[in-house]
């Protein structure tokens, strides 16, 4: 039964509305050039509507993947597929592997995150259940249906193993994502060894220590490792990689894998270039001379 009639799962005809209308998101990305504020990370601010960065970041990131996981359990029969093709299943699977990683292993793992500002809270968690409803429906029913169908999208393996290359560069992109992810983790990691280091020799200086906070306010140092060394924000570039290969499985015609990647670009490439600015202003050009914001060499 649909949670909402012809919109949850989406008719055909709103699930092309919905694919046409994100295509234009872009355009809302534009305030953060015009506006560089930016309630989340490094650039929270104090504000008493701030979310608490992990039950935030959970909330906000979790309800895509769950959008896209009620899409093709029901979608199917309403549009009378009688069987799901292996290769929706596969891009589901990847899907599912990058979210169970990024909304719900990060948070938990993460030593400690910055709260969220609601404005921005409300505009992920509609970018994701948006997402999640588009490329959900396309792999429920409304986009390839047989294997006859992935053919015709040019998607076969006689295509120059264009599934088992898009796999791969998804692949790639997400270890290299957690890669630098980790890098980030382990310097509030340090922070809070340090602190509880320090803890421990007041108290036994002084026997009446207190005991360790748990859990590291802003701490902010310069990672060096990876690719780290020639720019900022790597995890931004290894997850533009990860979802160029998630649509290469999808192959051109797969209008939501495409808006997906451009839509997290337009984005995150704002952010990483504020960020960039940002870093120079802490810790001086002198310190970060030669990075670049995400593209090594380029910008």
């Amino acid at each position: 039964m649909a949670i909402i009639q012809n919109w949850m799962p989406p008719s055909k005809e709103n699930y092309e509305l919905i694919v046409f209308l994100f295509q234009f998101f872009p355009l809302v990305t534009i305030f953060q050039w015009v506006q560089p504020w930016y309630g989340a990370g490094k650039t929270s601010t104090n504000s008493r509507f701030n979310i608490p960065g992990k039950i935030a970041w959970i909330t906000m990131e979790t309800p895509g993947l769950l959008t896209l996981l009620y899409v093709m359990k029901t979608l199917p029969a309403l549009v009378g597929m009688a069987q799901i093709p292996w290769e929706n299943k596969v891009m589901a699977g990847l899907y599912t592997i990058h979210y169970l990683y990024r909304a719900i292993l990060c948070p938990i793992i993460a030593p400690s995150m910055s709260p969220i500002h609601p404005l921005v809270w409300l505009l992920a968690l509609s970018f994701q259940v948006t997402n999640g409803l588009s490329i959900g429906s396309w792999l429920g029913g409304h986009g390839p249906t047989s294997r006859l169908d992935w053919q015709s999208y040019g998607n076969t393996y006689k295509a120059g193993g264009r599934i088992e290359f898009g796999m791969f560069l998804w692949a790639f992109g997400l270890m290299g994502n957690v890669f630098h992810d980790d890098e980030l983790r382990e310097i509030r990691r340090a922070a809070l060894r340090n602190q509880e280091a320090a803890s421990k020799e007041a108290e036994q200086s002084t026997g009446k220590g207190k005991a360790a906070k748990k859990g590291v306010d802003k701490v902010y140092m310069i990672p060096e490792n990876g690719l780290f060394r020639w720019i900022f924000y790597p995890h931004y570039l290894c997850e533009w990689v990860e979802w160029t290969g998630f649509w290469i499985v999808g192959g051109w015609n797969c209008v939501p894998a495409r808006s997906f990647l451009l839509n997290e670009i337009a984005a995150m490439l704002p952010r990483a270039l504020q960020g960039k600015k940002w870093y120079e202003e802490r810790f001086g050009k002198e310190q970060t001379a030669g990075r670049k914001a995400i593209i090594p060499g380029i910008l």
